[in-house]
């Protein structure tokens, strides 16, 4: 008999998801739990519920070694899933950095240092990395492969914006960098839609659709795990009304024509489809909110006339993710404080013969990666840059670092000024850096101090944000307080969590900087301070001033210019002494203000020397201004009496003191945004503009003096 033909295996259609799950370096511990309960833990046990489902996991480090240490028992269940095939864990930077833009050196330790834990926790080293925020540029290629990284996911965006047509996009691609490469799958927009705001019918619709087009492609989508839990209403929508396990069923029921596979592996059984040469991109809405307000704007205004239109909406483009370096000074300064941090750590000489010294040097290059953690970095519905302690988090970190460093380079803990463009905006600052004290003088910006460090507590003082229009203000009147019935992605819902945020929004003339000079008409009040309208003149408040001489303790700048009053124009010139030094317990930062007219003025005008300070949490019992009435809360706004005023951070067990010989009050106001965030659109203190005032008479010498004193305790 003969035997009988066996007809072929029909191929099948591929589905590889890769989620990704982060908390960033400093978030609240609360948060970590919360997204725990409600997404972390939820999502891998619906994952053993269902062993055919095979997807790739990536946690970042800092959320990985949170639950080391708090549920041990996630890792048994997250061994459980690799050991039977069902889970790939995929790597990434150790502290999740946008590796484009820190050092190369720490580009290969970010993602070499997590490889090394995840193999060490569950038994193999990954071969693919996540990329934090998916933020792709040219050079990449040859920094993952130094880092033997083996392959990545970016977004269809990437793919569309290098020219590639949409039905290109169901395969894996390679890039490559002088010779160096990585294999790179494009996620989809249209499954990072649907998952798991359509419903399941629509996602296999939409895979049955594809595999009709590309039997043996993939269709691969890279997003976050939060999505499935913690974005508002998704709890409910994902477990209690059972859409990931409908969507999970229906996977297992269409195993006939589609195949769930971990992105290795399909890498494994299927070459590439050819050249991927991408231009740098990260995912779209991060393009948009990288771009500067104005033409933010405008880009909405061109995506609402043709984002209808496919054809035409594919080639609409936004910005890179550095735009958020000229966006945001704040967001420049704490990079270019990385990249500082970076080099003075990598000039401390390694002596092998002492061991404290090697465990410090450790300790400083952990340090500095906690400190490239990237959501402090940028802004948009998930980028912490208005989040306080998410900054204060990263500048803590960098700032023990280059303490550490400084210790044992040799002369590193000697008073010291250097003249250099430390933030790369092309003008000079004075950098002043002591045992306690680190001090950055721009005298391009008015004469102020951008950022004032106390080393002992690893405290930044200054830390606050400029208040600007964002394009999303204008959506404040259509936000909705509380929850809505409605499950729908984070990008399309528009919430408020306290009613009457429009109040809150006015915006800054000048970057919030400490010791910036006012001055203003004697008929202006402290609610014409707190409502921005001063009208102080601004060529004094934020113009440039001109270096007379500088030490290692001190500096004299000037500037000598028209003041603008009703009665015309008054030529003076005003000079800025600024000094740093040691205090019982601290130190001292002082400024010494003149003014001389050069002419007489017709009527008096008011002198005023601003403070910046920002103790964080402006509702916590151990941080306040301590008067002579008792503790007041840091989101006060009034008067209190002068010449001397007191703050307190129990937290960070410091006491600052503002001394101001010859005033008698000091006008005080909270520093607060209205920034957009994954819950809605929220208040956020920022902290506290205090100001100094003298008269100014009309043919007088003005001298005035304010002192900081900043103390441990």
């Amino acid at each position: 008999m003969q035997e009988q033909e066996q007809s072929p295996v029909p191929p099948k259609f591929h589905l590889s998801l890769l989620l990704h799950a982060h908390q960033p370096v400093g978030n609240f511990e609360e948060v970590f739990e919360r997204c725990y309960q409600t997404a972390y833990l939820p999502f891998v046990q619906m994952l053993e519920k269902h062993p055919a489902i095979r997807v790739g996991l990536h946690y970042s480090g800092p959320l990985l070694m949170w639950i080391e240490t708090n549920h041990p028992e996630y890792f048994e269940l997250l061994r459980l899933l690799v050991n039977r095939g069902q889970a790939e864990m995929v790597g990434g930077g150790m502290y999740e950095p946008i590796l484009a833009v820190i050092p190369a050196e720490d580009q290969v330790e970010q993602v070499t240092r997590f490889a090394a834990y995840l193999e060490k926790h569950f038994g193999k080293r990954p071969s693919g990395a996540w990329l934090a925020e998916r933020v792709w540029e040219p050079q990449m290629p040859s920094a993952l492969a130094a880092a033997q990284v083996g392959y990545s996911l970016v977004d269809d965006y990437h793919f569309l914006s290098a020219g590639f047509e949409p039905e290109e996009l169901f395969g894996a691609y390679v890039a490559e960098d002088r010779g160096k490469s990585v294999r790179l799958f494009p996620g989809l927009k249209t499954l990072r839609y649907l998952l798991p705001f359509g419903r399941v019918e629509e996602v296999i619709q939409y895979l049955r659709d594809a595999a009709g087009r590309h039997p043996e492609g993939v269709a691969a989508m890279g997003d976050d795990m939060e999505k499935f839990g913690v974005w508002p209403g998704t709890f409910d929508h994902c477990y209690r009304d059972r859409w990931l396990e409908n969507f999970f069923e229906a996977l297992e029921a269409s195993s006939d024509w589609l195949s769930l596979t971990t992105p290795s592996d399909y890498l494994e059984t299927h070459t590439p489809l050819g050249r991927a040469d991408l231009p740098t991109a990260s995912y779209a809405e991060m393009t948009e909110w990288a771009l500067p307000t104005p033409e933010r704007k405008r880009y909405n205004e061109v995506q609402r006339e043709f984002g209808g239109r496919p054809e035409v909406a594919r080639f609409l483009r936004g910005g890179s993710w550095r735009g958020f370096f000229r966006k945001y000074s704040e967001a420049n300064l704490l990079h270019k404080k990385m990249l500082r941090t970076a080099t003075r750590v990598a000039a401390v000489p390694v002596r092998r013969s002492s061991s404290w010294q090697t465990e410090e040097l450790a300790e400083a290059r952990d340090l500095l990666m906690r400190g490239q953690c990237n959501d402090a970095y940028w802004h948009g519905v998930f980028g912490g840059l208005y989040a306080p302690h998410l900054r204060t988090s990263i500048w803590k970190n960098l700032i023990r670092a280059e303490h550490l460093a400084d210790k044992q380079v040799p002369g590193g803990l000697l008073s010291r000024v250097e003249l250099l463009d430390y933030d790369a905006d092309g003008a000079n600052e004075l950098l002043f850096t002591s045992p306690d004290c680190q001090a950055l003088l721009k005298p391009s910006d008015g004469g102020t101090l951008a950022a004032v460090d106390f080393r002992p507590a690893a405290a930044t003082l200054v830390n606050s944000m400029q208040r600007r229009q964002e394009a999303y203000h204008a959506r404040l009147g259509d936000a909705t307080a509380g929850s809505s019935s409605a499950v729908a992605s984070i990008h399309e819902q528009t919430r408020v969590k306290e009613q009457g945020l429009e109040r809150y929004l006015r915006y800054d003339r000048w970057a919030r900087n400490a010791f910036r000079v006012l001055i203003f008409s004697p008929k202006r009040t402290h609610e014409d301070y707190e409502l921005l309208q001063l009208q102080e003149d601004a060529g004094f408040a934020g113009g440039e001033y001109s270096v007379r001489s500088s030490g290692p303790q001190e500096t004299t700048i000037e500037r000598e210019a028209t003041l603008s009053t009703k009665d015309g124009n008054v030529p003076l010139t005003l000079t800025k002494r600024f000094s740093f030094g040691p205090a019982p317990n601290g130190c001292e930062v002082a400024c010494e203000l003149g003014i001389k007219l050069k002419q007489p003025m017709e009527r008096a005008v008011m002198v005023g020397l601003e403070s910046v300070i920002n103790l964080l949490a402006p509702d916590a019992q151990d941080r306040f201004f301590d008067t002579n009435e008792g503790p007041k809360n840091l989101r006060f706004g009034g008067v209190l009496p002068g010449p001397i005023l007191r703050m307190e951070d129990g937290w960070q067990r410091l006491r600052i003191t503002l001394h101001a010989p010859g005033t008698d009050s000091f006008w005080i106001a909270p520093i607060e945004t209205v920034s957009e965030s994954e819950g809605g659109f929220e208040r956020v203190y920022q902290g506290s503009q205090i100001l100094a005032r003298w008269r100014l008479s009309t043919e007088k010498i003005l001298s005035a003096r304010l002192v900081w004193r900043i103390e441990s305790f």
